[in-house]
């Protein structure tokens, strides 16, 4: 039974090391697909190599991290949208805005979010999104964009029951990883009452490890530790949850339809 890494960064400097190594380490545990978010066109290059060792187990997303929309923006845009009908990209992302970690190009992040909807809509791609203390603005553009092909997972869900129900009624899905082992974390708390067909596993790796490896370096290995978690959650088996969430992973992405 395969599981799905929905969200992984294995591309960064973090994994320069022993990148093979966490491929096997995932593989061993049955984590047979990975895919992995663009940030900004300084890291396609090292996408591209790291799909091209494992084409049948690494799939890639593209497109502009809102952290990343800087005075380069629209070079950025450009670059996406020349690349995009290039290896068989799965979804756009990861986008949306981020607040966080400041908003001096916050008006540039609405812009460059609305642009990518509207190149997934044209390529009827799924998105996948980035959203942190900025969850009113992206369901109010979400819900302005509503359109049948309009489909994806709001990555790292952090969020309020309200908040996913209004997500599940956008017709996306909740990426869930570590954040649901943290003591901290809240939606542990009321994740049961969400049905498990909205729900995609993820890791974030590098960041956001699960306990009991919190703090230090996340791989896609460690998604057993998120299983677990939901098993606790949902009453279930771990297998029925590896199942359905591959199901679900599968519905958005359609891996049966990339070209190896």
């Amino acid at each position: 039974m395969e599981i799905i890494d929905t969200h992984t960064h294995l591309y960064l400097k973090q994994f320069d090391d022993d990148f093979e190594d966490t491929i096997n380490r995932s593989l061993d545990k049955s984590i047979s697909k990975f895919v992995f978010p663009s940030i900004s066109s300084k890291y396609y290059d090292k996408m591209i190599e790291c799909k091209k060792k494992y084409p049948k187990n690494i799939f890639l997303m593209l497109g502009l991290h809102p952290v990343y929309v800087d005075k380069n923006y629209l070079q950025e845009l450009d670059f996406i949208k020349n690349e995009i009908d290039h290896n068989n990209f799965v979804a756009v992302g990861e986008i949306g805005l981020d607040k966080y970690w400041g908003t001096k190009f916050y008006k540039q992040q609405i812009e460059a979010f609305e642009i990518q909807i509207d190149l997934a809509l044209e390529k009827n791609l799924p998105i996948i999104i980035h959203c942190r203390n900025a969850y009113e603005d992206v369901i109010t553009i979400l819900e302005k964009k509503k359109n049948k092909n309009l489909r994806g997972i709001f990555h790292c869900f952090t969020g309020s029951l309200e908040d996913a129900q209004r997500i599940i009624n956008l017709d996306f899905s909740l990426g869930i990883g570590g954040v649901v082992t943290f003591k901290n974390g809240k939606i542990d708390q009321f994740l049961h009452k969400i049905s498990l067909k909205n729900i995609v596993l993820e890791t974030d790796s590098p960041y956001l490890a699960p306990v009991p490896y919190r703090g230090k370096r996340n791989e896609s290995s460690y998604i057993i530790h998120v299983i677990e978690k939901l098993s606790e959650i949902y009453d279930l088996k771990t297998d029925q949850i590896i199942q359905q969430t591959s199901l679900n992973s599968h519905k958005i992405f359609n891996f049966d339809a990339q070209q190896i």
